[in-house]
């Protein structure tokens, strides 16, 4: 994992971690093929995927610039 690669991934934890209740139960971990998994609290899913995907997207397209930085492509997955 290269550096920009854990900022990335620190990227997404702040993010999630102050859209959601329960930020001491948001997790991230990030995989060397790109896949970043977020987890959240059951209660807090909806407010990480947002209405009709809408801050799902905007994480994905936050994501999306970052990588494009480090020239290197993420997908997120949010795991329920």
């Amino acid at each position: 994992m290269t550096e920009s690669s854990g900022d990335v991934r620190a990227l997404i934890e702040i993010v999630a971690k102050s859209l959601v209740d329960a930020p001491d139960e948001v997790f991230v971990e990030l995989f060397d093929d790109g896949v970043i998994e977020l987890e959240v609290a059951e209660s807090d899913v909806g407010k990480v995927i947002g209405r009709q995907g809408r801050t799902a997207r905007a994480l994905r397209a936050l994501l999306s610039a970052a990588g494009h930085r480090a020239r290197k492509r993420f997908s997120l997955e949010i795991i329920e």
